[in-house]
């Protein structure tokens, strides 16, 4: 990962690595993978032929679990609906599949052949799609702040914490965070608190990069350095709003850096009421 990094950065690449982990020294390594990739995905069907079928099951637990305590991204990927290549509707074995894979923590959930070769590939991603949405409905939400460490030593990590906790305290209808880098984000997803998430930010690779965070939404939303906090978090609110996402009398929290437009930079938690000419002021 380190020499696949050296090179793409060589090359004027920008963007983050996935390790694909379907090897069995993978596995035993994985802590030391974690330590230097941006996502890991979980290649099941290869895996499955290194390690045996029957030891995947609960790799791909510990594998998401440990992702999580770094703070990285998971993708779950690999013959999730594979008779669906042939089929309108999946096995009921492959619907557990996927339900199983979200009540992991998985960030997403990927098909292969289905999708690439198969005759169905828009019924497939609509029966993944289904039950994703079912299963997060109905899933537990977090009971603690799910956060790489116990000490926060850095301020946006901690205003993250802090938001999370107030979720779990107040009857929340979304989070606003302004984000630049999209780690703010991050950490606000780790959390299953069922409370949206929207990631406000101008860049569009972080726009992209937000999407595969789970319940994050990525918003287009110019801003300058200049820019008067206030104002913008009043547009915020008013962007929400027209979204749909909130009405008058709903509470959202939003998370900002100032001076605006600082990477890393988020040092601010605000929770407002929809509406409420008090805190347009």
């Amino acid at each position: 990962m380190e020499e696949a990094r050296r090179l793409f950065r060589e090359a004027g690449g920008h963007g983050a690595l996935v390790a694909k982990i379907e090897r069995a020294e993978a596995v035993e390594a994985i802590g030391e993978i974690l330590a230097v990739s941006e996502a890991v995905m979980v290649a099941r069907g290869d895996l499955g032929v290194e390690i045996g079928d029957a030891a995947v099951p609960p790799v791909q637990k510990r594998i998401i679990a440990m992702a999580h305590r770094y703070n990285r991204l998971t993708i779950t990927a690999t013959q999730m609906m594979e008779s669906m290549i042939h089929q309108p509707i999946p096995t009921r074995a492959e619907v557990s599949d996927v339900a199983n894979a979200v009540l992991d923590g998985t960030d997403a959930v990927m098909l292969s052949a289905e999708t690439a070769s198969g005759h169905y590939p828009v019924e497939a991603v609509a029966a993944m799609a289904r039950t994703c949405l079912e299963v997060e409905r109905e899933m537990p939400c977090s009971t603690g702040v799910a956060l790489p460490e116990p000490q926060l030593d850095r301020v946006d990590e901690t205003i993250a914490a802090a938001a999370i906790l107030a979720t779990q305290r107040a009857p929340i209808a979304a989070i606003a965070a302004f984000t630049e880098s999209g780690s703010t984000a991050l950490w606000l997803s780790r959390a299953h608190s069922r409370v949206p998430i929207y990631a406000l930010t101008p860049q569009v690779h972080t726009r992209r990069r937000v999407t595969l965070f789970r319940g994050v939404h990525p918003v287009n939303f110019p801003q300058s350095r200049h820019d008067d906090p206030t104002q913008v978090m009043r547009a915020a609110e008013d962007e929400l709003r027209r979204r749909g996402v909130v009405r008058d009398g709903d509470l959202i929290l939003i998370t900002i850096g100032e001076p605006i437009g600082a990477p890393g930079g988020t040092n601010t938690l605000k929770l407002v009421r929809v509406g409420d000419t008090a805190t347009r002021t």
